[in-house]
């Protein structure tokens, strides 16, 4: 079984809120690659933000997620704030080139892969997330595409408060 557990989705769904829940409760996370690209774009020359250059972003996103996944924590769950298929489907968005199922085969996460659905309720902008709703459900619907296309069985969170959000988590793998 492997350990390293995917929490991905639609943009401004719950997942940042929902790995720190699951950090508060001990478990180890990996922040999403593309919040902390953003914020070292924006505090250099910003040449690689995806609104900017989409290649540059999704490469540099694959280059942190795969340094993710090598220091990752030894023992235990560990909860991805998406990861390396999501970095390498918008590298394949972006470019055509078939990053997705080069990348996506050879590095294997859990099975499971845990989605926040589009959810408009609770969606909003911030600096580091500056596009729209339609964009993130544009996205969304790629990842499933792609997630799918990987064998990986996705599963839907509910529209939930956060600590229903990672009791059902927990539970599911629990139950494995």
């Amino acid at each position: 079984m492997n350990r390293f557990v995917v929490i991905s989705g639609c943009s401004g769904g719950g997942k940042s809120t929902l790995l720190a829940e699951l950090r508060r409760r001990g478990h180890a996370v990996v922040e999403e690659p593309g919040r902390r690209i953003v914020r070292e774009e924006r505090a250099g020359d910003g040449a690689a933000l995806p609104w900017i250059d989409p290649a540059a972003f999704a490469r540099r996103a694959v280059a942190m997620a795969l340094e993710d996944r090598a220091n990752a924590p030894a023992n235990g769950w560990v909860f991805f704030d998406r990861g390396l298929i999501d970095a390498a489907a918008a590298l394949e968005h972006a470019t055509g080139e078939a990053a997705l199922e080069r990348l996506g085969r050879a590095h294997r996460y859990h099975r499971w892969v845990f989605l926040t659905p589009p959810w408009p309720e609770i969606y909003v902008n911030d600096p580091e997330r500056p596009h729209g709703f339609e964009a993130a459900v544009a996205e969304y619907e790629r990842l499933v595409a792609g997630y799918t296309a990987l064998d990986y069985a996705l599963v839907i969170l509910p529209k939930a408060a956060v600590s229903a959000r990672a009791d059902f988590v927990l539970e599911a793998l629990g139950a494995e």
